[in-house]
């Protein structure tokens, strides 16, 4: 219930030496909403705006309720559009056609965006920046699709079509493509996810094929005077540092991150064995997170507790030891795996345990569950998470390389005749402000709960707090010094 309008008989903040609320509770809570294949959302091709709104909004219901504070929505599965985009077609996974606008037309990601900030939630842009297209005899691939206007970027490869990443103008496309995004959306993030050069795919005699970059590779790659897979890992490495640039260039304030693979190579640690994304997927993911090239590193760490050659906390500890400019680790955890997906079922404790564990392990400040769809049909998983792990609500960690300046603290009144009493507030002068910090203190127990920028209200249908203090909160995290109203005693 929110109250709008002019207060009377409001009592006005004062400082008071001997109220201090505690310092706020942090950390990054965080899902995935995948669109490649209609995995998460919408649930079908074809369904109408109203209904693709409907769905979209039951998500991030479920995340607030949850008390999660992110959502990463991928908004490019394979150089297709999840939004009005003058470069890329629509995307096939909303109408069923490929450049078909969802009907009656509506901008998913703006509305995403919008519905996002009103809950309190961030909302992290996800792109695939080297995948074109996923193959499927049904699709009719639409003439504004990068394989039609620019088929030179273009390679054919397994059950995909790929941008090349050792041609410079792949990486002069997919930067043009996120930069669109960041200067026409207000996203809090910019987010990658494992794929770089593509995971092997096999020939019709079972042998892994050699990603067809041949023409590349002559023009570019032995002038370079580096081996071929040096080169390959090279054309990333110069992507991804050119990328933070750009987007810091654009909106300073935008996070970066990237969920590669959770294993850098085997060997490191050294019980540790599996995939090499070093050598296979030509992913340096180390060297971006020790250049400090993104300000998130979130690895896919899909593994269970207990097996050592794949171990979440031996890998994470791990991770940690390689982050000597202090970007935000936030793991991926492999929440399906409670779900019963893949033939397989994790106990739900398992999940459980690893918060605990990214809470017990110094330099680790959130997590972020793969995927929103399960923690939808999970029900008893999420009501563990409520009653314990989540029952209180937790702010996204400041970034303080991108920012360290607080916001200065609102003008806060507080109506204690009206029934119900309610508190109101007015922004601060100077940068906009992100969200609000509402603390509250019933005797010694504070309470914290934050509310989106565009509310000013805070209606108390029990008793009245003692205390109550209201900051600011900016586009990095940054805590204002914050208002404070006490109970006339």
């Amino acid at each position: 219930m929110l109250w709008i309008g002019w207060l009377v008989n409001a009592q006005a903040a004062a400082p008071d030496r001997d109220i201090t609320p505690p310092s706020p509770a942090r950390e990054f809570r965080g899902a995935w909403v995948a669109t490649v294949k209609n995995i998460d959302w919408p649930s079908r091709p074809g369904l109408t705006a109203d209904q693709q709104k409907a769905e979209l909004t039951a998500m991030l219901d479920q995340a607030a309720r949850l008390k999660l504070n992110a959502i990463l929505l991928q908004v490019r599965p394979a150089c297709d559009a999840l939004y009005a985009s003058r470069i890329e077609p629509w995307s096939p996974y909303l109408t069923g056609r490929m450049g078909k606008p969802p009907e009656p037309y509506y901008d998913p990601l703006e509305f995403a965006v919008t519905q996002a900030h009103r809950r309190g939630l961030e909302l992290h842009a996800w792109f695939n920046p080297y995948r074109a297209l996923v193959k499927s005899p049904d699709l009719e691939v639409a003439p504004t699709h990068v394989s039609r206007k620019r088929p030179e970027l273009v390679r054919d490869y397994g059950k995909y079509l790929w941008l090349d990443p050792g041609d410079p103008a792949v990486q002069d496309y997919s930067i043009s493509v996120v930069l669109d995004v960041v200067r026409r959306y207000d996203v809090d993030g910019v987010h990658f996810d494992d794929y770089f050069y593509p995971y092997p795919e096999k020939g019709s005699d079972g042998t892994e094929m050699d990603f067809p970059d041949e023409p590349t590779w002559k023009k570019y790659g032995l002038r370079s005077g580096l081996s071929r897979d040096d080169w390959r890992r090279q054309n990333v490495n110069g992507f991804i540092q050119r990328l933070y640039r750009s987007i810091k260039a654009a909106k300073p304030w935008v996070k970066f991150g990237i969920s590669p693979f959770g294993i850098w190579r085997p060997g490191h640690p050294p019980q540790i064995k599996g995939f090499d994304q070093y050598a296979k997927l030509y992913a340096d993911a180390r060297k971006w997170l020790v250049e400090g090239w993104v300000d998130y590193f979130t690895p896919q760490l899909y593994w269970r507790i207990e097996p050592p050659e794949q171990s979440f906390p031996v890998l994470l500890k791990w991770w940690t030891e390689q982050n000597p400019k202090r970007r935000h680790l936030w793991p991926g955890m492999n929440t399906v795996g409670a779900s019963g997906a893949g033939n397989r079922k994790w106990p739900n404790d398992e999940i459980l345990e690893q918060i605990r564990i990214t809470r017990r392990t110094a330099g680790v400040t959130g997590h972020v569950h793969w995927n929103i769809h399960t923690l939808l049909q999970n029900n008893a998983l999420v009501a563990e998470l409520q009653k314990d792990l989540y029952a209180a609500a937790a702010l996204v960690p400041a970034s303080p390389w991108l920012d360290s300046s607080a916001p200065r603290p609102p003008t806060l009144k507080v109506n204690a005749r009206s029934n119900p009493p309610r508190a109101t507030w007015s922004a601060p002068p100077g940068e906009p402000v992100s969200y609000w910090l509402l603390q509250t203190r019933h005797g010694s127990v504070w309470e914290q709960r934050t509310r989106p920028s565009t509310v000013r209200t805070e209606v108390f249908e029990a008793k009245l707090p003692d205390a109550i203090a209201v900051s600011a909160v900016d586009r990095v995290g940054n805590v204002g010094r914050p208002a404070i109203w006490t109970a006339q005693k």
